[in-house]
């Protein structure tokens, strides 16, 4: 299983240390991506496969059998669910066992000994998960017993420091590699209060929802409608790339400000809300009326808003 972080490729180079032919499994969802993983893949000169992981983790977010941690990061879930798709690949593909970057106690959730115990032990091919960065911490795995890895040309390294790390990626002549800061959102307190947010008056399956977390200001409007409002010009081109013709669109006029996306179900008071924030958000002075373009589908109207107050944008701001 290859993140693309320092330690998953470590362990493929310590395996292929072993003269063991590695090829890396990444997973694409909303909240990670595969990029440091195709890089990583490049760097090993191994092959990479790409699953998508979207309806996966949507089905974790929903119920969670071992809960969240301080975000909305499901990790041991997340990462037996993981297991389990790498499982099934290994099946299909012929492969003989699973080996993951996961280092013992590094991470205070998902790589202490009880979390990594509950992931082998709900994965079906339990004894065929190695972890050759901590495989000397932890009982012999199949491959280990087998004779098909050298137990001795494991590594025993524990905990959050990294220099062990280092080192070793220093011997192997692997400069390039990424911070150990998280590449999940569902790690990130800004966005996991958006992802709660949908979770309680939402709809996670809205795919195109779970990427507009990370776009814009979310103003929660009622239960079941909510206003996406650019920040800048960036924002404002991904609002208008991913509407449809049911969404309602809200411009400034005359002045120049946000783009503003709003559920096409959305009732009459809430696109006047939606106004009143889209003029608050604008270039005016913010003392008099002005002019909102409302468009959906083929239908343009303007209509005039005094800018929203601070107050009631803040009580409303997700």
């Amino acid at each position: 299983m290859l993140s693309g972080g320092l330690d998953s490729t470590l362990a493929a180079r310590v395996l292929q240390e072993q003269g063991i032919h590695v090829e890396g499994v990444t997973f694409e969802s909303p909240f990670f991506g595969v990029d440091k993983a195709k890089k990583a893949a490049d760097q090993l000169d191994i092959a990479l496969h790409i699953v998508d992981f979207t309806d996966d983790i949507i089905e974790v977010l929903k119920s969670p059998k071992h809960g969240f941690g301080k975000c909305m990061n499901p990790c041991i879930d997340c990462h037996a669910t993981m297991m389990r798709r790498s499982g099934e690949l290994m099946d299909m593909l012929g492969f003989h066992f699973i080996a993951t970057g996961e280092v013992l106690d590094q991470r205070p959730m998902s790589q202490n000994k009880k979390s990594l115990d509950i992931v082998t032990s709900e994965f079906e091919y339990d004894g065929w998960i190695l972890r050759p960065l901590s495989a000397k911490l932890l009982p012999p795995t199949k491959p280990e017993e087998i004779g098909w890895v050298d137990r001795e040309r494991l590594l025993a390294i524990h905990g959050k420091r990294r220099k062990e790390q280092m080192d070793l990626a220093a011997s192997y002549g692997i400069e390039d590699y990424p911070s150990p800061a998280g590449g999940c959102l569902l790690t990130d307190p800004g966005f996991s209060r958006r992802l709660s947010d949908l979770r309680k008056n939402g709809n996670l399956d809205d795919v195109r929802g779970l990427h507009l977390l990370r776009v814009g200001r979310h103003v929660r409007l009622t239960k079941k409608t909510k206003l996406i409002v650019g920040r800048n010009k960036e924002d404002n081109a991904v609002l208008e790339a991913v509407s449809v013709p049911d969404d309602i669109m809200l411009v400034p006029k005359d002045v120049m400000g946000p783009t503003c996306l709003l559920p096409g179900d959305a009732s009459k008071q809430s696109v006047n809300k939606s106004a009143a924030i889209c003029a608050f958000y604008s270039d005016a002075d913010g003392t008099e009326e002005i002019s909102v373009t409302v468009s959906s589908g083929d239908e343009t109207l303007e209509i005039s808003a005094s800018p929203a107050s601070r107050e009631d944008i803040k009580e409303m701001l997700i």
